[in-house]
């Protein structure tokens, strides 16, 4: 069969673990996971220097790690080990994590001289959900837990044995889409977002997300948290609260945050209340030790708000660095070399 000598000859690339499991048990002898959480933290055009910034990033939390359970690394995309045998089999499905991975893998592929028809990219709708599935599951406003993996192996092979090589032109269009994300000013990419760019559906829902963590706006001139740090700060109080207990309270907030959550993973929550309780001597976020020792992600650590944080919650920033600052692709939110807000019309604006 054509699609059993593909699985063994070619260079398959995937986005997490589960597809990577599954080639392999289909045959695949050369799969490369490049399974990286590009949404949250900083990119780079240069790929030895994306490697080094997102190794850097991923450091700075005491719960992440770049490595898996047996030492193989998440991302293997820029690894000098690979073997770059074409046809390259590039599999994706509807997340928006694999799509932006998407984008990065064509220009890496570029860069290495690999032409454009020596690459298949199998592009996976969502599986239909069952009925079983919950309304929460059926409204989420952003598709970040799909997989290839969810659909069958009849499928797979299928699709391996018809797929053809994208058009130059939608090829293209992925490495720019990549050129504009991981560039320091995001106008163009945001541009994108809003007016479409064919082939890529991903843009609306993407900027959706994305947006969420931009500091805000409003027509009056007043600066205002990102949606995300709004939602913390409503869910934290004066009193002591782990992480985990934010991220399962029982409100409309905690839905929303959920919502996000689901594209981040939930230690962000944790990363970025530790971010803030860091940012400044007077700080909005207080932590202690929690009911768990360190090495229990979400329980570890417990944080309240101060007096300050529940003056920011009511008033507003009084300036962009009153928060601490989030790497966010090319850019960063909440920069002083960086300040862009978001307005109220969904575009971002230099203050």
């Amino acid at each position: 069969m054509a699609e059993a000598a593909l699985l063994r000859v070619a260079t398959h690339v995937t986005f997490d673990t589960p597809t990577t499991e599954r080639l392999v048990q289909l045959g695949a002898t050369n799969v490369v996971r490049a399974s990286d959480c590009l949404i949250i933290g900083p990119s780079r055009r240069d790929p030895h220097e994306h490697t080094r910034t997102r190794e850097a990033w991923l450091s700075s939390s005491e719960e992440h790690s770049d490595t898996d359970e047996s030492g193989q690394k998440w991302d293997r995309l820029h690894s000098s080990d690979v073997r770059w045998e074409p046809p390259v089999v590039v599999w994706v499905s509807a997340s928006l994590h694999e799509r932006v991975n998407l984008w990065r893998t064509c220009s890496w592929l570029r860069h290495l001289g690999i032409a454009h028809h020596d690459v298949l990219v199998l592009d996976f709708e969502p599986v239909p959900p069952s009925r079983a599935a919950s309304q929460g599951i059926l409204a989420r406003p952003f598709t970040c837990s799909e997989s290839v993996s969810d659909h069958p192996d009849e499928i797979l092979l299928d699709r391996l044995d018809k797929t053809q090589p994208w058009s130059a032109e939608r090829y293209d269009r992925a490495i720019r889409l990549w050129d504009s994300y991981v560039d320091e000013n995001p106008s163009l990419f945001v541009e994108s977002c809003i007016s479409g760019v064919e082939g890529f559906a991903e843009l609306a829902p993407l900027w959706a997300l994305l947006s969420c963590f931009f500091p805000r706006k409003t027509a009056e001139g007043g600066l205002r948290l990102s949606r995300f740090d709004k939602m913390v700060f409503t869910l934290l109080s004066s009193e002591w609260q782990t992480a985990l207990a934010l991220a399962v309270h029982e409100s409309e907030t905690r839905m929303r945050l959920w919502n996000l959550l689901s594209c981040t993973g939930d230690l962000f929550l944790e990363d970025r209340l530790d971010q803030w309780a860091m940012h400044d001597s007077s700080a909005f976020v207080e932590r202690a030790a929690g009911p768990k020792p360190p090495g229990h992600p979400m329980l570890s650590k417990v944080y309240r708000l101060t007096g300050r944080g529940m003056q920011l919650q009511d008033k507003g920033l009084g300036q962009l660095t009153d928060a601490p600052s989030l790497p966010m692709a090319g850019t960063e939110a909440y920069s002083a070399s960086a300040p862009w807000v978001l307005l109220e019309d969904g575009r971002l604006a230099r203050l």
